[in-house]
């Protein structure tokens, strides 16, 4: 496991450097950091509290990781507990205490809450919140779907709001 997790750093960082962006961020918070908090990091962020855009692939690795903009990549520590993990428009895995997307989350989201603007995925956690959803799947104690009508599109769609499992595989209109 440690050698797979070497390679993929490694080849996060070089894909990065290749590109026109910047393939590596390190900081405290986003005014104390390497690189600017408008610079694109594609490869790997490492820091207290990580904050850029990443419309390639960003590996986040902090306590708190922000993306704004459209993002791509994974936002999550391996060795502690991330606390907040939030983005605008967001593709991939968001691992935390807290996932917050306010927009367009594309992927899966694990975590005690987890709260998306419009979701197309899997969200699993104690709270789940969507208020649009696009083929979502939801596992939790409290699932709520905000566009879902009660159980009158089932089972393509299942209620507004439920325990243990909710889901919309019917699209939004």
């Amino acid at each position: 496991m440690k050698k797979f997790m070497i390679i993929a750093l490694g080849c996060a960082v070089a894909t990065g450097v290749l590109a026109e962006s910047k393939g590596f961020q390190a900081s405290l918070t986003p005014d104390i950091a390497v690189h600017d908090r408008d610079t694109e990091i594609n490869g790997v962020s490492i820091g207290v509290w990580n904050e850029n855009p990443s419309p390639k692939f960003n590996w986040q690795l902090g306590f708190v990781n922000g993306a704004t903009g459209d993002s791509v990549g994974v936002q999550w520590f391996i060795f502690l507990p991330t606390i907040y993990n939030y983005a605008e428009n967001y593709t991939g895995a968001q691992l935390g205490f807290v996932n917050y997307t306010s927009d367009t989350f594309v992927g899966a989201q694990l975590g005690a809450v987890n709260i998306a603007g419009t979701m197309t995925g899997f969200q699993w956690g104690v709270v789940n919140y969507a208020g649009t959803a696009n083929n979502l799947f939801q596992l939790g104690l409290v699932n709520i779907i905000a566009d879902n009508e009660w159980f009158s599109d089932f089972p393509s769609d299942f209620a507004k709001g439920m325990v243990l499992v909710n889901w919309s595989f019917g699209g939004s209109d």
